[in-house]
């Protein structure tokens, strides 16, 4: 028998994280503990409004396979009784990392995964006042950054991109709207992104919207994010989009991002991979589909004032491992 324990925590952030949807001062996260012979497993998730997702029903999600839980349910198992989203996520990271320290193994080995490091990911720019944004994306860039993320809503697009090029003209820069544009205007919007030199742009349009993407030729390419969760979704993302974000939190943990990974990739797409805001925890189940990846962003823990421990190494817009 397996004991399984279910808590939620609070990780106040060092800065307000602001983007197209609001401002957070907190992660707020529910962590499963998994214990058998001796052996404790830990999983983290991060449950996300977006996606009708709260602290207290992700914990009753949880709490309904407990039974199954301690009776020894597996992975494969898992994915059936629940559907993708932050709970799964929980449980499933939880179930790898307990079979892992079984196996007195890291993750990545028992996951095929070859490890590099350091791991370049890039470090977000929150929605401000363009100057601000200048300031914000210079300070990075001068800490060692090279790839950062730029947060917009639908106001002073030109304002912030072009300040923030300015300021940094040599950096990486991706660009992610989080669903606050619309269609009319996009393609002009996206030259603009391409004229700056931008790599990337991030869902642009709210999920059920997006069909209007596949109605001009990309000068940048362009990534799901809130439109991709799972391997069911790839077939409406054909000629929309170009790349998709994998996170754990969507997928409902490793066992499906890792299929996802390889379908997306069969299927053409460039990858992402992507975090909510998190602890270390949550960040080193999702580094075995670091291998492959055309850009990681997971700086969640980098906003937090104090980290879960074991806390992993971030450095200048690097992971090192």
């Amino acid at each position: 028998m397996r004991s399984v324990r279910v808590f939620e925590e609070a990780w106040p952030l060092h800065t307000p994280f602001v983007i197209a949807r609001g401002s957070r001062s907190e992660a707020k996260v529910v962590v499963v503990e998994l214990e058998e012979s001796g052996v404790k497993g830990s999983g983290e998730c991060t449950p996300y409004a977006r996606y009708d997702e709260t602290i207290d029903s992700v914990m009753a999600q949880i709490v309904s396979i407990g039974e199954q839980l301690e009776a020894g349910l597996d992975r494969q198992q898992l994915q059936a009784l629940l559907p993708p989203g932050a709970a799964r996520n929980a449980v499933d990271c939880a179930l790898w990392d307990l079979e892992a320290r079984k196996a007195g193994k890291p993750l990545a080995e028992i996951t095929h995964a070859r490890l590099t490091s350091p791991v370049v990911t890039a470090q977000t720019v929150v929605i401000g006042a363009p100057e601000l944004m200048a300031c914000s994306a210079l300070a990075l860039w001068e800490s060692g950054a090279r790839l950062l993320k730029i947060k917009l809503d639908d106001r002073l697009i030109s304002e912030r991109m072009v300040a923030i090029r300015a300021a940094v003209p040599d950096a990486t820069l991706i660009v992610d709207a989080n669903e606050s544009w619309r269609g009319e205007g996009l393609a002009s919007r996206c030259q603009l992104l391409a004229d700056l030199n931008v790599a990337m742009l991030e869902q642009p349009l709210p999920v059920g919207e997006d069909a209007a993407l596949s109605h001009f030729v990309h000068p940048l390419p362009i990534c799901a994010d809130e439109s991709c969760h799972t391997r069911a979704d790839l077939a409406e993302l054909k000629a929309r989009y170009d790349m998709v974000n994998i996170k754990l939190d969507k997928t409902g943990g490793l066992t499906e991002a890792l299929a996802l990974a390889d379908e997306a990739r069969a299927q053409g797409f460039t990858l992402m991979l992507g975090c909510m805001l998190c602890t270390s925890r949550a960040i080193r189940a999702a580094l075995p589909l670091t291998p492959g990846v055309r850009f990681a962003d997971l700086d969640g823990p980098t906003w937090l004032a104090v980290d879960a421990a074991p806390a992993l190494a971030f450095r200048g817009g690097a992971l090192y491992l």
